[in-house]
């Protein structure tokens, strides 16, 4: 299995109300060479995991698998090392799991 690949987070909740539920959104760009922005909110402090998925279900990232505040947070997937094509993203938290897909062109 691929090392994961770096992961850079941010969080936007100085200031911001908490947002009424739990949301993944579509990466940006998409598709993209080499990095992305995932972004996602969360309606109360959780416990967030977030991961990378090739088509054939192997995990290549693990990008987050912490504690976040309630509010907007962005991770950062630096896909260098990875081959071009579809991947899959998904998070799971207590309040529920979602997923969406992406594409890496080189």
């Amino acid at each position: 299995m691929p090392a994961p690949a770096f992961a850079a987070a941010k969080s936007d909740v100085g200031g911001n109300q908490a947002p009424a539920s739990f949301g993944l959104e579509q990466n940006y760009p998409n598709p993209f060479n080499p990095s992305t922005e995932i972004s996602f909110s969360l309606s109360e402090q959780t416990h967030v995991k977030l991961e990378v998925f090739n088509l054939l279900g192997q995990r290549v990232s693990t990008l987050a698998d912490e504690e976040y505040p309630a509010g907007r947070h962005t991770v950062n997937w630096d896909a260098s090392k990875q081959a071009s094509g579809v991947y899959f993203y998904r998070i799971s938290t207590k309040d529920g799991v979602d997923a969406r897909r992406m594409m890496l062109l080189k």
